[in-house]
């Protein structure tokens, strides 16, 4: 199973909109996908139509130890599609943890052996703290989604280095497959010019389908769909199953299973 997790420590750059809709987008193209919700506000959960009331295990229970992989996965709604919810009580991980010997490898140790999926996707929470560590040391790849604005850039910088120590002290092979330009709106021109700039920065690491400001993408959630059941013909739609494209051409060969 190839492990990707979806982080930047800045909130509202689109971060569960991509985990929601590029794992939507891969399962529709055949591949087994599976999504944790690692973020205590559990958004990923309801924008896959997961009530709050149904998520009797969820990721933290995985985390402390309390159930296994296969007792947290639920099914979907959305074919190929499964999901480890999150809960509120995921916030109190951090603190339960604080004492426990190899807590950063919480994660990695419960995903290990797994092959009911042939991809699996951590929404990660907006911050750097012990549960987006522990989806670093978890995953094989990691994708950010970065908004075009001028702020981005300097939280990009600080995830880079975090990515670093990462791979020094707990994951040294953990890479990068990329970044995905987010909320782009081509009538501000701003938008183009921290394109520019980041493309200029990071070359080719940067995914060439941009993901557009798109009103569908905002209104899915309410429904508890991903955009691309809610509305497939949409901007937004479009541009995560052309990211979806991209990425398969991005994964090693010898991983790619479906």
């Amino acid at each position: 199973m190839i492990c990707i997790a979806i982080a930047n420590q800045k909130g509202g750059v689109g971060k569960t909109t991509t985990a929601i809709n590029i794992a939507t987008a891969m399962a529709a193209t055949g591949w087994r996908t599976l999504l944790i919700d690692l973020d205590p506000q559990g958004n990923a959960s309801t924008g896959v139509g997961l009530r709050a009331s149904e998520r009797e295990l969820s990721s933290y229970d995985l985390l402390i130890g309390e159930a296994s992989l296969p007792e947290c996965i639920v099914s979907s709604a959305i074919p190929g599609l499964d999901l480890v919810p999150a809960t509120v009580d995921l916030s109190g991980a951090e603190v339960e943890l604080v004492d426990v010997e190899d807590r950063a490898q919480r994660l990695r140790d419960a995903l290990a052996q797994h092959s009911g999926h042939d991809i699996c996707f951590i929404d990660c929470p907006p911050s750097l703290g012990l549960l987006t560590l522990n989806a670093l040391c978890a995953a094989d790849t990691l994708m950010v989604p970065l908004q075009c604005e001028f702020f981005a850039l300097e939280g990009l910088s600080q995830l880079l280095q975090t990515v670093e120590q990462v791979q020094q002290r707990l994951n040294p092979d953990l890479d990068i497959v990329g970044v995905v330009l987010t909320m782009f709106d081509r009538r501000n021109r701003l938008t183009d010019q921290v394109s520019d700039d980041v493309r200029e920065c990071l070359g080719d690491l940067v995914f060439e389908a941009v993901i557009p400001r798109n009103v569908r993408l905002s209104e899915a959630p309410s429904h508890g769909l991903p955009a691309l059941i809610y509305d497939h013909a949409c901007a937004g739609s479009r541009a995560y199953m052309a990211l979806a494209r991209e990425l398969i051409g991005r994964l090693p060969e010898r991983r790619k299973a479906a």
